[in-house]
């Protein structure tokens, strides 16, 4: 089980139902409501402004469809859905959403989605205790220790993480993946590379050259960063 405290909203068009939701989540300890209500904007506000980490939503909504939030959001923020319309599932699924929830909802079914988010949590996550980087890809577990990393690639909607000893492809996105890393470990040099500062071979004007041979860019957006950890040094 994650030990932090979840952090959730609850948007559904129906104020019975978000009464039902909001219910159960007051029964769950490692679960905190930011918001629970109707209005679609004032939760926009909300994922805005705060740190969402999981956002129970409905689909049919009249000011702005569940699909249509999640097309807004879904890079940031993790979805369980909750709706009467069965035929919705294979669309929300497209969104990578944790569980769809069928109405009427269960406390039991509900606890299930919630068992089912820290299981996914955990895993993508550092261990406490060896610093090692758990990954799932291709139905598997990896065990990744940083040190082994040599840079991670940045692929649309993957990311490829290139070790001493193989290439992991998975699906997750670059700014999810940083923070799951040692701070001061590694560094973002491009929007589409990671790499971690002890595999730094030379810095050569716009591009780094790392430890196996392989230059990569430095993004404008990152030169000042690297720059400022050039001098620190």
């Amino acid at each position: 089980m994650i030990n932090n405290k979840i952090n959730c909203i609850i948007l559904d068009d129906e104020p019975f139902a978000v009464k039902l939701m909001a219910d159960y989540v007051s029964k769950v300890p490692q679960l905190n409501l930011l918001y629970a209500d109707c209005d679609v904007f004032k939760a926009m506000d909300v994922l805005k402004t705060q740190a969402v980490d999981l956002v129970f939503l409905d689909i049919q909504m009249p000011q702005l469809t569940g699909i249509e939030l999640m097309q807004l959001f879904n890079r940031q923020h993790n979805f369980i859905i909750t709706s009467a319309y069965p035929q919705y599932a294979l669309e929300a699924y497209q969104f990578h959403v944790i569980d769809f929830l069928l109405k009427p909802i269960t406390f039991t079914r509900f606890y299930q989605s919630i068992e089912k988010y820290t299981r996914w949590q955990e895993t993508f996550q550092l261990t406490g205790r060896d610093d090692s980087l758990f990954v799932k890809a291709d139905r598997k577990h990896y065990k990744i220790a940083p040190s082994s990393i040599l840079y991670i690639e940045g692929l649309k909607d993957y990311i490829r993480i290139h070790t001493t000893t193989e290439q992991i492809m998975v699906l997750e996105n670059m700014k999810d993946i940083i923070e799951k890393l040692p701070t001061k470990q590694f560094v973002r040099i491009h929007r589409s590379y990671i790499i971690p500062l002890d595999k730094i071979r030379v810095i050569e004007g716009n591009q780094v050259q790392m430890v196996d041979g392989t230059y990569l860019p430095i993004g404008e957006t990152y030169r000042k960063m690297v720059g400022e950890w050039i001098e620190k040094k």
